[in-house]
């Protein structure tokens, strides 16, 4: 049996959201659910195209939008069934941290971005199977907003 591997991108929300100063800390819901959409919609028309942009081409992909705070509590996020909606209980970046482990350890042997600026949250999660990537990387791949 051929076995597909997935490629999981963990988009660490606060901080994608946060590199552009957009006026996204007035609405951080709205800003939350923007991303989300843009999200769908490069899974909706070119799931391959950003799996290439990640460095990953020719793979499936599933990516995991991480949000805290207000954002988490955003209502009517779009969906997608690429998109897990991954609401943190606290501060996202131990969720990212947990989230990273998990997959790099539930046995698909798969690869594993995480899209941050965030520095310490790189070190964090940096094991064999995953690739930390700046904002830029993801936000270029996406539609306009």
């Amino acid at each position: 049996m051929l076995r597909v591997l997935t490629l999981h991108v963990i988009v660490d929300g606060a901080n994608v959201v946060g590199s552009r100063p957009d006026g996204w800390w007035r609405d951080r819901a709205g800003a939350a659910r923007r991303l989300a959409g843009r999200i769908v919609a490069v899974l909706t028309a070119d799931p391959g195209g950003l799996a290439e942009a990640m460095g990953h081409p020719g793979v499936e992909l599933r990516v995991h939008l991480v949000l805290e705070g207000v954002a988490a509590r955003a209502e009517d996020l779009p969906s997608h069934p690429r998109l897990d909606i991954v609401r943190a209980p606290g501060d996202g970046d131990s969720t990212i941290v947990a989230l990273a482990a998990d997959l790099a350890t539930d046995g698909s042997g798969g690869p594993i971005v995480v899209v941050t600026a965030d520095r310490a949250l790189r070190e964090r999660v940096r094991a064999p199977a995953v690739t930390p990537v700046g904002p830029g990387t993801l936000l270029n791949a996406l539609p306009p907003a």
